[in-house]
């Protein structure tokens, strides 16, 4: 049924709790689970000072990245699960959806926050990923009370 198993991650508690789905997921069906860390980085129009700093800026996202995907496939090796830590850098919701079709998977699996009546209505990285992603996604909500 799934094979590859794809859950973005930023490290955050939303992020969390879809990491843990996927993990009991893939660790379920004999899955491997692929965690992505999109490194999303201010557009323009930037300042001359931000210029002088992008390089230091994202060095600083892909450390970040590296240790979040690492925490992701040690995890997943605890459950006995494979893992695969990727990074990349774009808009979260097109990078999410280009590397389920670029690596064949299967399902994305996604923590989304808890938004509020009113925040629900501008949508997320999650909803963006839900109506754009070419394979099934599964979203992870927090409660009004984890967030």
């Amino acid at each position: 049924m799934y094979d590859k198993i794809l859950v973005p991650t930023d490290g955050g508690t939303a992020a969390q709790k879809g990491v843990e789905h996927a993990i009991e997921l893939a660790s379920a069906v004999g899955a491997t689970v692929h965690a992505l860390y999109v490194i999303d980085l201010p557009g323009a129009p930037r300042t001359p000072h931000i210029w002088d700093d992008e390089e230091e800026i994202r060095e600083e996202y892909e450390s970040h990245g590296e240790e979040i995907t690492a925490e992701v496939c040690d995890a997943a090796a605890d459950a006995g699960v494979e893992c695969i830590g990727v990074l990349r850098t774009g808009t979260v919701h097109e990078e999410v959806s280009d590397y389920a079709e670029q690596e064949g998977v299967d399902l994305v699996v996604m923590g989304t926050g808890y938004r509020g009546k009113f925040g629900a209505l501008l949508g997320g990285n999650a909803e963006k990923v839900v109506r754009t992603c070419p394979v099934p996604v599964t979203t992870i909500r927090l409660d009004e009370e984890e967030n």
